[in-house]
């Protein structure tokens, strides 16, 4: 899964208007900004099969700490437990905890059966989505149409930075996403960690950015 976790935090923004989607993307995507930062610790590991099917060229060995249900509701706690501190808008905590928790729910949908439910489990869930190119592209491609609807009728730009720049976000998203499909992986373990810690922080970013240039639509 990837643009369908993007999914969860434009649609998030109907719920919580005043949180940025900046917070509420990053929420759904936070396992996939731990994961490349565990993997360059070397805490966490991933096989890479360039020869693959498509979705399928990596093997998830082991991601106790990022993609483990019991962690992904602690960093979910932890998230949306130090936004409401700071805030006290329970509504962007709901939300924010409800998205961490999603990357779980929805990995477990595309995943073959390699998510944890500990960090100490040996059982391993997924449904196997990923065998399918077609009904993996059709499910996120839908998600994600429906979550940019919910956010482009949730707010409007109140100047040039707000009509354009989460659209270029999510136009970004979507041709990357086609286009890696048949895409190979990066060739190292450490490459892949880099890029996914780079691109995982600056999505969260820019949208946060877009969004500070918009304003909730009311009535």
């Amino acid at each position: 899964m990837f643009i369908g976790h993007f999914a969860v935090g434009l649609a998030a923004k109907r719920a919580a208007p005043n949180t940025s989607l900046g917070l509420l993307v990053a929420a759904p995507v936070l396992a996939d900004i731990l994961w490349p930062a565990f993997l360059l610790l070397g805490w966490e590991h991933v096989g890479i099969n360039a020869a693959g099917p498509p979705f399928l060229r990596l093997d998830f060995l082991d991601y106790p700490y990022s993609h483990s249900l019991l962690m992904d509701c602690v960093w979910a706690a932890l998230f949306a437990g130090g936004y409401y501190a700071v805030t006290r808008y329970r509504a962007g905590a709901l939300m924010i905890a409800l998205g961490v928790v999603s990357h779980w729910i929805l990995d477990v949908v595309t995943h073959v059966p390699d998510m944890p439910l500990t960090p100490w489990s040996t059982t391993r869930v997924g449904l196997g989505l990923w065998r399918s190119v077609p009904g993996t592209m059709a499910t996120e491609i839908l998600m994600f149409a429906i979550g940019a609807y919910v956010y482009a009728t949730t707010t409007r730009g109140r100047d040039a930075v707000g009509r354009y720049a989460v659209w270029g976000l999510v136009a970004l998203l979507g041709l990357l996403y086609v286009a890696t499909v048949n895409a190979a992986p990066p060739p190292t373990a450490r490459a892949l960690g880099l890029g996914g810690l780079l691109f995982g922080l600056l999505f969260p970013i820019w949208a946060w950015w877009g969004d500070r240039h918009r304003d909730p639509v009311t009535g």
